[in-house]
């Protein structure tokens, strides 16, 4: 055998696929970590690395990018100049809550043009066969328009009476428009949805990509899951269509999440954002026109004051990651998360190592089980580093936790669809209602406490007796984090 040859052609093909590694990063803007994550996969897995590049690296093409971008109404403008010029009163006896709550409204009026609400009323539900009963009664009761908006909608017992419910009230003449995403509803193909169109519905998936083997990309999805009716009612949270979703599956068994029903002003601003996304979704000729408001015989329902604020690749601020940091930040008592996905990145992860070192009580729960193996050893790699800061960290054992929710001192909390985590951040299209309630605080935090009781405390000696063989996984996981 010629070694020469050999070794000539061996350095060749690495010469070539290193070559073509730095051309494929480069072309496109992103990150430091990322840039260096995405080097280190094409160069350590010649060909195979390129396919996973395919799958994860791409980026959405600027045609898209334009269409999504959102041009805000007239009339929201003029809204949100209103109360800029003057803030609503919030008084909580606390100065440095005050001013926390105030300095969060602020940042989502400039980063995401984020109105204000403040009549509105919340129910939070965390059991998913509860939710999907009340949101089908809403659907059934709906008079004018039902929008729905779900990264996963599945062609499955749970889908079959979400979309039967659709489709009874177009039939009766009201407006009814679902957004799915075609890869978080593997599986469903586009002619489930026909009972719906054929009864004067629509459906379409989000920016038109009607497949996954076309448009082969796991990033840039619509994450969001929102339900918008007549204005006045509507759903953000973590629940997908699915019956996973209501404890069906083998693989997950019980499944924990969090979802918030908003009656009042808020489901005008899930429904101005659901617009947002349909627009960007269908021709010109089916585009739906914005501030679509239905008021109810009752003005005044509830005091709860919230901003709905979404995030997405459109853009480089990443307001929804910003306000994360901003609610850790301002924590001087208490931080409670949950998400499915720890991978926080530097920004976050020093915040949550301030606020722990700084003796704020920061407790995170996490799922004891992974849907993603790269991810879930990546989540314990960071859940290892806080805890050794001196973090309480929880491993939910009541089969998967879902939720994404995070609490500060009783006075601020988040309920939505972005996990603490890089695709959350800047990956893929996320909404989170932001409320500022103590009431709803509280019970928050009390549905996190009696979750405690479900759930297994790991310390960071727990973490260090682990296997030599586990933490390396765990320390790999974490080189991949920027692209997980």
């Amino acid at each position: 055998m010629n070694w020469t040859l050999f070794y000539l052609v061996v350095f060749v093909i690495f010469s070539l696929n290193t070559a073509a590694a730095v051309f494929t990063v480069f072309r496109e803007r992103r990150d430091i970590a990322a840039t260096w994550a995405w080097l280190l996969v094409l160069n350590l897995l010649p060909i195979i690395g390129f396919l996973i590049y395919a799958l994860l690296g791409r980026k959405l093409t600027h045609r898209q990018l334009n269409k999504v971008q959102r041009q805000p109404d007239a009339e929201l403008t003029d809204a949100l100049s209103q109360q800029q010029a003057s803030l609503p009163p919030y008084s909580s006896g606390d100065t440095h809550q005050e001013s926390s709550v105030k300095n969060m409204i602020r940042l989502f009026q400039n980063v995401d043009n984020a109105f204000v609400t403040l009549n509105n009323q919340t129910e939070i539900f965390t059991d998913g066969t509860t939710l999907f009963n009340n949101m089908q009664q809403e659907i059934l009761n709906a008079q004018h328009v039902v929008y729905v908006e779900f990264y996963t909608f599945y062609n499955d017992q749970l889908g079959q009476q979400m979309l039967s419910a659709l489709t009874t009230k177009a039939q009766e003449g009201v407006t009814v428009r679902v957004l799915y995403d075609s890869w978080g509803s593997m599986g469903t193909k586009r002619d489930f949805f026909e009972p719906l169109r054929d009864a004067g519905g629509f459906a379409e998936p989000f920016l038109g990509i009607h497949s996954n083997w076309r448009d082969f990309r796991l990033n840039f999805r619509d994450h969001r899951k929102i339900v918008a009716i007549d204005g006045w009612t509507g759903y953000i949270g973590g629940f997908n269509i699915g019956d996973q979703y209501v404890g069906r599956s083998k693989k997950f068994g019980h499944w924990r999440d969090t979802h918030m029903k908003v009656t009042g002003d808020a489901a005008l601003a899930l429904q101005e954002h659901f617009i947002s996304d349909w627009n960007a979704t269908v021709p010109e000729n089916e585009l739906e026109r914005t501030m679509q408001h239905f008021p109810k015989a009752s003005d005044e329902i509830g005091k709860t004051m919230m901003q709905i604020v979404t995030s997405g690749p459109d853009s480089d601020i990443e307001q929804i990651k910003l306000g994360y940091l901003r609610m850790i930040n301002s924590a001087r008592k208490r931080l409670y998360i949950q998400t499915p996905y720890l991978i926080p990145d530097d920004s976050v992860l020093n915040a949550l190592r301030s606020a722990t070192l700084s003796g704020v009580d920061v407790r995170i729960m996490v799922p004891h089980m992974p849907d993603h193996p790269f991810v879930y050893r990546a989540t314990q790699y960071y859940a290892r580093l806080l805890a050794e800061d001196g973090a309480k960290i929880y491993f939910y054992q009541n089969g998967f936790i879902h939720s994404k929710v995070v609490m500060i001192d009783d006075a601020i909390s988040s309920v939505g669809s972005a996990n603490m985590d890089f695709r959350s951040f800047k990956l893929n299209f996320e909404a989170n209602a932001f409320v500022y309630d103590f009431k709803i605080s509280r019970e928050l935090r009390d549905i996190f406490e009696n979750d405690i009781k479900e759930s297994q405390l790991i310390t960071a000696a727990d973490f260090q007796n682990m296997s030599l063989w586990l933490r390396f996984k765990q320390a790999g996981s974490r080189l991949l984090a920027p692209i997980l």
